[in-house]
């Protein structure tokens, strides 16, 4: 057998061994044998990377995530388009649970840097998805690419009370790494930053753990770093009619090449949980408009039963209140808009005061963020309750092509 057979076979052996021990007392509910919509099957634990819509959108959201957003350093549009075959190449290897190239971390000449870094070695898949995007600044004069600017991706504004740093905003390429092991996605991001070495520069990059959403009605409802059951109301992977309508970008919206991608909007929000860890349990519940153990909307019993805003308690007053987060959120409020949520938590250390570095990193997906998810960032921005206790201090927007077939590359549709 070939060096690239053993590796290959040894991966899988590895991936059976893995996933059995982890899904089979997790049967539906961990998502196995759903199709790309879904995750993988339980014998490979792999993601197809090929498809309409790139994976790591609707794909059941994984443990663990690694996002990096870069600047691309050359002016040479030729070395760009390179970059994106060569990352594409390198995805499509690593989310099929091999190395980078066929000679890897071992197999290669021992007096030159090996083609990857070795650190996924003996690792499974992992339901590892890669999702690649463009930034607005990509669309400057640099490429020629002004023409190709979607209308849909603007520079976001500031919203009231952001705090934002610029060395966590922005980029002119992102990398989105989601995977059951960390180091699986670690990997992936190290290996894509290294082949770019010399065209691209991370800007910035946050790891998040614990997704704080579900896209799948095989997945339960996670809790955020409020303890909250987060995402009840979310856009799933199931619901085709409302990610075309939502989520999917279509060949009329602007820029035809954009045709099954989406748009992405990234914040970092800091929690001031050791604030939020002095309120009352009652009013940490009025604040989020749901009950905190089971979930369910104020004036509900069950947590998927539907947001009711009109339920009224003593004195006519309503139950959830006009400056709970629920109610500011709710598609009911926002005129039937709704956006697809890929959240992670992440905890980076203390701040320097005693206080954790601690919060949600926020990934959202919708068609048109100039009329889904920024007038909804508005009115949270200048009304929700929830904002006294947490800081956003992150922010970027990116357009994510559509997926690609074997043999085509993330940057074609841009520079056709």
């Amino acid at each position: 057998m070939s060096q690239e057979g053993a590796e290959v076979s040894r991966r899988k052996l590895f991936g059976w061994a893995g996933a059995g021990v982890a899904l089979a007392g997790a049967g539906a509910a961990a998502g196995v044998g759903v199709d790309r919509l879904g995750t993988a099957s339980a014998s490979t634990s792999t993601v197809d990377f090929h498809g309409e819509h790139q994976a790591g959108i609707v794909t059941p959201a994984q443990a663990n995530l690694h996002f990096a957003a870069l600047d691309v350093t050359t002016s040479d549009v030729g070395e760009l388009r390179q970059l994106l075959r060569e990352w594409t190449d390198a995805a499509r290897r690593m989310t099929a649970g091999q190395q980078v190239t066929a000679d890897g971390a071992v197999g290669g000449a021992a007096e030159a840097p090996p083609t990857d870094t070795g650190e996924a070695l003996d690792l499974p898949a992992s339901q590892l998805t890669i999702t690649v995007g463009f930034g607005p600044s990509l669309f400057d004069e640099r490429f020629g690419l002004a023409a190709k600017r979607p209308p849909q991706l603007v520079d976001l504004p500031v919203f009231p009370k952001d705090k934002l740093d610029p060395a966590r905003s922005g980029g002119d390429l992102c990398i989105q790494a989601c995977a059951d092991d960390p180091q699986v996605a670690v990997h992936a991001v190290r290996n894509l930053v290294r082949i770019g070495f010399g065209v691209t520069q991370v800007r910035w990059s946050q790891l998040g753990f614990g997704r704080s959403s579900s896209t799948s009605r095989a997945q339960q409802t996670p809790r955020n770093l409020f303890g909250f059951k987060d995402g009840t109301n979310n856009v799933k992977a199931e619901d085709t009619d409302v990610l075309r309508d939502q989520v999917w970008a279509q060949a009329g919206d602007g820029q035809p090449w954009m045709a099954g991608g989406t748009y992405l909007v990234a914040r970092r929000i800091r929690m001031h949980i050791e604030t939020w860890d002095r309120e009352s349990l009652a009013g940490q519940e009025q604040i989020i408009g749901r009950s905190k153990g089971s979930g369910a909307p104020l004036g509900q019993t069950g947590e998927f039963d539907p947001v009711d805003l009109d339920v009224a308690g003593a004195g006519g007053v309503p139950v959830i209140a006009e400056d709970a987060h629920v109610r500011l959120a709710s598609s009911q409020t926002r005129g039937g808009v709704r956006i697809l949520r890929r959240g992670y938590n992440f905890v980076d250390g203390s701040d320097g005061v005693g206080h954790l570095e601690a919060g949600l990193f926020f990934l959202a997906f919708n068609r048109d963020t100039r009329t889904q998810y920024i007038p909804m960032q508005r009115a949270l921005s200048s009304k929700d309750a929830m904002m006294e206790y947490v800081q956003h201090t992150g922010s970027a927007h990116f357009a994510i092509p559509p997926g690609v077939t074997p043999g085509t590359s993330w940057g074609d549709g841009l520079f056709a």
